[in-house]
């Protein structure tokens, strides 16, 4: 049983409706789930829909937002918990400490990074939590098609490419997560490196 989730996700609402709605449902689901959302503590974009479908269906809604964030007046002001910390780094870290699994809704340069890094320390084995895709409107199909890329072209093993769980419905990627398994990293790792 997942407990928690993190969510990365854009502090804008982007140019497709489908997005805020999107996060909107997702909220919604984990809402009803009885999953804390941890996600970076924002009222504004699809971070603010999240949080705040989380919240009207009486979940638990944890943000984590670093000092200089709070002076631009960004903070949620309905959390069930606000976390301050000094940095990027801390917050991801924090985040990452509070979550039992992720999950990506469309976003920008900050959200990739975000994605990128969890999974990353999935492949090297820092973590066995599973990592959800949102891909609402077909925004990450470009993603996937590059994972798929990096599959083929032998940069990224076909075990690590199915730790990329997506879906384009909130309940069937929470239904994929509960029930994923990660591959054994220490042995894929150091497979054909002799």
């Amino acid at each position: 049983m997942l407990n928690s989730i993190a969510v990365f996700c854009g502090s804008r609402e982007g140019a497709s409706p489908a997005y805020m709605e999107s996060a909107r449902a997702l909220g919604r689901e984990l809402g009803t789930r009885g999953i804390t959302l941890v996600y970076g503590g924002s009222r504004l974009g699809l971070m603010g829909a999240v949080a705040d479908a989380v919240l009207e269906r009486g979940g638990q809604a944890i943000g984590v937002l670093p000092h200089f964030m709070q002076v631009r007046e960004i903070a949620h002001p309905g959390l069930t918990e606000l976390i301050m910390v000094e940095s990027m780094h801390e917050r991801k870290a924090k985040m990452t400490e509070l979550a039992e699994g992720f999950v990506t809704l469309p976003g920008g340069s900050g959200t990739m990074e975000e994605y990128f890094e969890i999974f990353t320390w999935a492949q090297l084995g820092l973590h066995a939590k599973p990592i959800g895709v949102l891909n609402s409107a077909g925004y990450y199909d470009p993603l996937i098609a590059l994972f798929d890329r990096m599959t083929g072209e032998g940069f990224v093993t076909p075990q690590h490419r199915e730790m990329m769980l997506t879906a384009v419905e909130p309940a069937a990627l929470l239904d994929r997560m509960q029930a994923y398994r990660m591959p054994e990293t220490k042995r894929i790792l150091t497979e054909d490196r002799t």
